[in-house]
C-alpha cells in the first residue's frame, strides 16, 4: 500500500501490519453522501458490502450510478474528439464553474449536443468539399479526352478532304451526296459516363465492363497525380479518372450497376467545350466558398474543444468521485426505519479520531439534525493487512506482496528486503563501472519523477520508473561490491593503494600467481589487483565469491528461522517455538552453520584444509582422524556432537508436536463452558492463534496432522541442503558477469585497439558500448534481479512467511487516478 495517511500519520511500523478494527457507522440519509465523500478524502476505511445478495440493478442508488456512467461516456467522447483534434486536457483546470452535480450533467449534455451537431455539419460540408474536388478533377481530365478527340477528328477530316479533292470527276458530287444520305441513315448516337474509380480496382473494373457489354464499350482512363480523399470513406486513396462510351440503354444500366459495385463515383459532364469551362469556373468558386465555411466551422469547434479541455480533468475527477460515492452507498444497508444507512468496514486503530472528526464535519456541513454513530464491533474475522509505506519503501513492499500478502500482524520481510535484496543483487552484479552506469540511468527517473509520474509511460518504462528506488539501491550496492571485487568493466585498478605483490622474476609477467611475492603492506580495501590474473591459474577470487555465497546464504536462512520464532512468540504458539524454531536452528547450524564457521577459521588462519573433505567425512567417518584437515583443537569431538544434534533434531521436529496437539484437543473438549467476551485486540490475537493451530473449532484428525508435520519436516531437511546449494547462484552469476565483461573488454575493445586503425577502433568502441548496455546492463541486470527475487521468495521467506493474508484497500479518492474506466 502507498502512503494513504499523509502527514497526519504516526511513525511507520513496517515490521508488523497496522492494528485494524471492524467498525460500524450509522449515518442519517440526509448526510450520507457528504459523509462518504469526506471518508473518501480521508482514505482510511475499507467498506464491506452488506448487500452482496442483491444485483446491481436492485440497489438503492442504481439510477445515480447509471447517470454517472452516462456522464462518463460523454467525457470519453470529449476525450476522443480532443485527441483526434490534437488537443490535450489541461493539467491545471480552471476554477469550479458549476454549482453541483446536476448542473454538470446538464452542461455536459449541452456540450455533447453542440459538438455532435458541429461534427455532423462539418462532415456534411467536408463530404461536399471532397466531392467538388473530385468533380473538378473529372472536368479537367475528361475535358482533355474530348479536346484531344476533337483535334484528332478535325485533323482526320481535313486529310480526307484533301485526298478527295485530288480524285474528283464529274460524277463525284453525286456520289458524295449519295454517301452522305446513306451515312445519316446509319448514324448511331453514343452516350458516355464519367467518374473516378480506385486505382487498385481499375483493371478489374475494365475487365468486368468488357465482359458485361461483350466489348461494346470504349473505356478511357487516366491516373490522378496525387491521392484523393474519398467522399464516402474519408480516406486518401489513389484513383483513376475514366470515361466510358456506350450505345443503348441496356449497356448504360449495366455500366451504372458496375460503377456502384466498384465504388466508382460518377459525375455529370457536358460534351460542349464552352460548357465545360463554365462548369470548371463554377465548381472552383463553390470549392472556395466551402473551404472558407469549413475553416470557420473548424475554428469554432477547436474553440469549443479548448473550453472543454480546460475543465476536462476537473469534470472527469468529479464524475469519478460521484460514481465511487454511489458505489459505496450501494454497499450500505438501509435501517428498518429507512432513515439511516448502516455501514461496516475495516479501519486502522490509529485512524479512529480522524474518522470521527470526518463524521462530525459531514453532519455539520449537511445541516443534519442527528450526527453519525461510530462504534467498534467484536469479530473473529481475519482483518486485512495494511502497511504504511512511502515512495521509497513501497516498491520493496510490492516485491514481497507479489509472492503473497502477509496475514494480519505477521512478520513482514519487506523490512529486511530493503537491504538484503539490493545487496544479494550486487553480489551477482559486482562491478563499480556497471554500477555507476545503472545509477546514472536511475537518477534520471528520480530527478524527473514529478513530471514522469503524471505521464502515461509504456509498460516496461512504467515498471522501471516504479522501481526506481530499488534500482538506485541495487546500483549503490553494486558500486560497493565492485570496489570489493576491484572490478571496473572487469579491469582492476589500484584505487586504494599499490598492490602488495610484485614479480620475483619474469615468470609472472602474464599476471598469474606464479612468482608473486609480498613486498609491501596488504591492500587496504577489497581484492588486491594482483589477484586478477588468469582465471585458470588463479582461483582465489572465485573461491572467495563461492565461500562468501555460502556465508550469506546461511546467514539469511538463519534470519528466516529467527523471524519464525518472532511469529510464534507474537501469536502465542509455544509449540512452534519448542518443536520448530529450536530443532530447525540446531539442524541448520550443526551442518551449514558449522561449514560457515570453518570457512571463517580457514580465512583467519590461512590453512590449506579441504572443507569439502571435512564436511563429507563428518558424516561418512566421524571417528577418523582429521590429519592435515585439523583447523582447531577439539574439532573431532565438536563434529561428532554437531552430527548427533543434527540427527536428533529430525525426530524432534517430527514426533512431539502431533501428539501434543492431539492432547490439547482432547483436554479442550473435556469440559466446555461459556467464556466472557474478549476485547477486540485479544479476539483478533486468538483468531490468529487458532489459525496457526489448525483451526481448533474444526474436527481434529491426528493422521492429517501427522502427515502434515512429516511433510513439513522432510521439506525443511531437504530444503536446508538444496537452499544452501541454491545460494551458490550468487557465485555463479558473479563469475558469469565478470567473465562476460572480460570477453567484451579483451576480445572487442583491446582487439580493435591493437589494429592501429581509427575506423576499426570506432567500430570496436561502438560494439563494446552496445554489448555492455544490451548484455551487461540490461540482460544481466534482469537475470540478477530474478535470481535475487527467487532467493528471497523461496530460500528466505519459506522459513517463516505464510503470505496468505489479503490487502487493505480503503475507499479513497487518491486511488481513482490509478483506475481505468
Amino acid at each position: 500500500m502507498g502512503d494513504r495517511g499523509g502527514g497526519c500519520c504516526p511513525p511507520m511500523d513496517l515490521f508488523r501490519s497496522e492494528a485494524m478494527q471492524l467498525v460500524q457507522l450509522i449515518i442519517p440519509m440526509e448526510s450520507a453522501h457528504l459523509t462518504v465523500s469526506y471518508l473518501g478524502d480521508l482514505g482510511l476505511i475499507q467498506f464491506k458490502d452488506l448487500n452482496s445478495d442483491k444485483s446491481p440493478f436492485q440497489r438503492t442508488y442504481a439510477a445515480q450510478i447509471k447517470r454517472c456512467g452516462e456522464m462518463a461516456r460523454k467525457l470519453r467522447f470529449f476525450k476522443e474528439q480532443m485527441l483526434k483534434a490534437g488537443f490535450s486536457s489541461s493539467a491545471k483546470s480552471l476554477g469550479e464553474t458549476d454549482n453541483g452535480f446536476d448542473d454538470l450533467e446538464v452542461k455536459l449534455g449541452e456540450l455533447e449536443a453542440e459538438l455532435v451537431e458541429m461534427n455532423a455539419n462539418g462532415d456534411k460540408l467536408q463530404r461536399g468539399y471532397t466531392e467538388l474536388l473530385e468533380y473538378k478533377l473529372v472536368l479537367q481530365k475528361a475535358g482533355e479526352f474530348f479536346t484531344s478527340a476533337q483535334r484528332s477528328a478535325t485533323a482526320q477530316q481535313r486529310e480526307m478532304e484533301s485526298q478527295q479533292m485530288g480524285d474528283e470527276t464529274l460524277e463525284t458530287p453525286l456520289l458524295r451526296e449519295q454517301e452522305t444520305a446513306t451515312d445519316l441513315s446509319k448514324q448511331v448516337k453514343l452516350g458516355f459516363i464519367t467518374g473516378l474509380v480506385p486505382r487498385e480496382k481499375s483493371m478489374a473494373f475494365e475487365r468486368i465492363l468488357f465482359r458485361a457489354t461483350r466489348g461494346n464499350v470504349f473505356l478511357k482512363q487516366v491516373p490522378a497525380e496525387e491521392p484523393i480523399t474519398d467522399p464516402v470513406s474519408g480516406e486518401k486513396m489513389e484513383k483513376n479518372v475514366f470515361v466510358v462510351f456506350y450505345s443503348g440503354e441496356r449497356a448504360k444500366n449495366k455500366i451504372l450497376k458496375i460503377c456502384e459495385a466498384f465504388g466508382a463515383n460518377r459525375y455529370p459532364f457536358a460534351e460542349d467545350l464552352g460548357k465545360q469551362a463554365l462548369m470548371i469556373t463554377e465548381v472552383s468558386g463553390r470549392i472556395s466558398e466551402l473551404k472558407t465555411t469549413i475553416d470557420a466551422g473548424l475554428l469554432q469547434r477547436d474553440n469549443l474543444l479548448r473550453t472543454i479541455g480546460d475543465q476536462f480533468e476537473q469534470w472527469n475527477l468529479k464524475v469519478k468521485k460521484e460514481k465511487s460515492i454511489y458505489h459505496t452507498l450501494n454497499m450500505l444497508s438501509l435501517d428498518v426505519t429507512k432513515k439511516c444507512l448502516v455501514a461496516e468496514g475495516w479501519s486502522p486503530v490509529f485512524a479512529t479520531k480522524q474518522i470521527q472528526e470526518a463524521l462530525q464535519r459531514a453532519a455539520f456541513d449537511s445541516n443534519s439534525q442527528v450526527g453519525a454513530i461510530f462504534q467498534v464491533l467484536h469479530t473473529r474475522e481475519s482483518p486485512p493487512t495494511y502497511f504504511r509505506t512511502n515512495k521509497f519503501t513501497s516498491a520493496f513492499q510490492e516485491i514481497v506482496d507479489a509472492y503473497g500478502v502477509a496475514k494480519y500482524q505477521e512478520a513482514n520481510p519487506g523490512v529486511y528486503t530493503i537491504v538484503t535484496f539490493p545487496f544479494l543483487f550486487a553480489v551477482m552484479f559486482g562491478d563499480w563501472g556497471h554500477g555507476i552506469c545503472l545509477l546514472l540511468a536511475t537518477l534520471y527517473f528520480i530527478v524527473r519523477e514529478k513530471k514522469l509520474s503524471s505521464q502515461k509511460l509504456g509498460d516496461i518504462t512504467e515498471m522501471t520508473f516504479g522501481g526506481r528506488y530499488v534500482i538506485m539501491m541495487m546500483s549503490l550496492f553494486s558500486i560497493y561490491t565492485g570496489l570489493v571485487y576491484n572490478e571496473f568493466f572487469s579491469v582492476p585498478f589500484e584505487l586504494f593503494g599499490r598492490s602488495a605483490y610484485a614479480c620475483r622474476d619474469l615468470s609472472c609477467r602474464d599476471a598469474t600467481t606464479v612468482g608473486l611475492i609480498k613486498v609491501r603492506d596488504t591492500y587496504p580495501f577489497g581484492v588486491d589487483p594482483a589477484w586478477h590474473g588468469s582465471r585458470s591459474e588463479l582461483p582465489f577470487l572465485n573461491s572467495l565469491k563461492m565461500k562468501m555465497s555460502i556465508l550469506l546464504g546461511v546467514a539469511q536462512m538463519n534470519l528466516g528461522i529467527i523471524l519464525s520464532y518472532f511469529n510464534a512468540i507474537f501469536f502465542g504458539n509455544s509449540l512452534n517455538v519448542w518443536f520448530q524454531f529450536i530443532p530447525q536452528m540446531i539442524f541448520l547450524n550443526s551442518l551449514f552453520g558449522y561449514l560457515s564457521f570453518l570457512i571463517i577459521v580457514k580465512w583467519s588462519t590461512g590453512s590449506q584444509a579441504d572443507l569439502y573433505h571435512i564436511l563429507i567425512y563428518m558424516f561418512l567417518s566421524p571417528t577418523d582422524e582429521l590429519g592435515e584437515n585439523q583447523l582447531f583443537p577439539g574439532q573431532k569431538i565438536t563434529q561428532q556432537v554437531l552430527l548427533l544434534l543434527a540427527l536428533v533434531s529430525v525426530p524432534w521436529m517430527l514426533l512431539p508436536k502431533p501428539f501434543l496437539l492431539k492432547r490439547q484437543h482432547e483436554n479442550r473438549h473435556q469440559g466446555q463452558s461459556y467464556a466472557p467476551l474478549e476485547s477486540t485486540d485479544e479476539t483478533l490475537l486468538s483468531v490468529a492463534n487458532h489459525d496457526s493451530h489448525g483451526h481448533d473449532h474444526e474436527e481434529f484428525e491426528f493422521s492429517e496432522v501427522f502427515v502434515h508435520q512429516l511433510i513439513h519436516t522432510i521439506e525443511f531437511v531437504l530444503g536446508a541442503v538444496s537452499n544452501t546449494a541454491s545460494y551458490l547462484r550468487l557465485w555463479a552469476l558473479s563469475l558469469a558477469h565478470s567473465e562476460l565483461s572480460v570477453v567484451f573488454y579483451e576480445k572487442v575493445l583491446l582487439l580493435a585497439w591493437g589494429y592501429n586503425n581509427i575506423i576499426i577502433l570506432i567500430v570496436g568502441i561502438i560494439v563494446f558500448i552496445f554489448a555492455t548496455v544490451g548484455v551487461l546492463l540490461i540482460m544481466e541486470t534482469l537475470s540478477a534481479f530474478l535470481h535475487a527475487l527467487r532467493l528471497h521468495w523461496v530460500e528466505f521467506q519459506n522459513k517463516f512467511y505464510e503470505g496468505d493474508g489479503y490487502k487493505f484497500y480503503p475507499f479513497s479518492f487518491a486511488l481513482l487516478d490509478d483506475e481505468d474506466d
